[in-house]
């Protein structure tokens, strides 16, 4: 019995010594508490500094992304007026050159109208030089004729005296 109670002893502590157990337990876990904070709190932090980071290349992403949207358009803006203008100066030089084609062709026509007045004039001159020319040989026609009837006539007088 007395071996049994010597064991029953051995596994059994005092007072104080459970209460050292408990403060070495205790205090043990009060250290797990800590690094377990500790690392939550690095953890946390490393996730929060990688949440910034992120924040900040996403704003960087977001002004690059914004600044080739502004180019873009600023470019796209020069094109369009480069454009306009390019159309309006092509359509006044094709205006200018409307008004050219226009303006020759009014002096095609007048000039063809000149021609037209001058043929008319030339034809009207011959016609007219064509009427005298007709009228004066209609006139040596009649003179020639009645000379010849006179000529005719004087012979035939003559022919007849003679016989009678």
């Amino acid at each position: 019995m007395d071996s049994n109670l010597d064991m029953i002893y051995k596994d059994m502590v005092t007072k104080v010594q459970q209460e050292i157990a408990l403060q070495q337990v205790m205090s043990h876990i009060a250290g797990v508490k800590k690094d377990m904070i500790i690392l939550e709190k690095s953890e946390f932090s490393a996730l929060r500094s990688e949440n910034e980071k992120i924040k900040l290349e996403l704003q960087q992403i977001k002004k690059q992304v914004t600044d080739e949207i502004t180019k873009v358009r600023a470019d796209n803006k020069l094109n369009l007026n480069l454009e306009k203008s390019r159309v309006k100066e092509l359509y006044s030089l094709n205006e200018r050159k409307l008004l050219e084609m226009r303006t020759e062709i009014v002096e095609l026509h007048a000039q063809q109208d000149r021609a037209l007045t001058q043929t008319d004039r030339k034809i009207d001159t011959e016609v007219a030089d064509l009427k005298t020319m007709l009228e004066s040989h209609k006139l040596d026609n009649i003179k020639y004729l009645a000379g010849s009837v006179f000529t005719c006539l004087t012979v035939a007088l003559g022919f007849y005296r003679l016989w009678i």
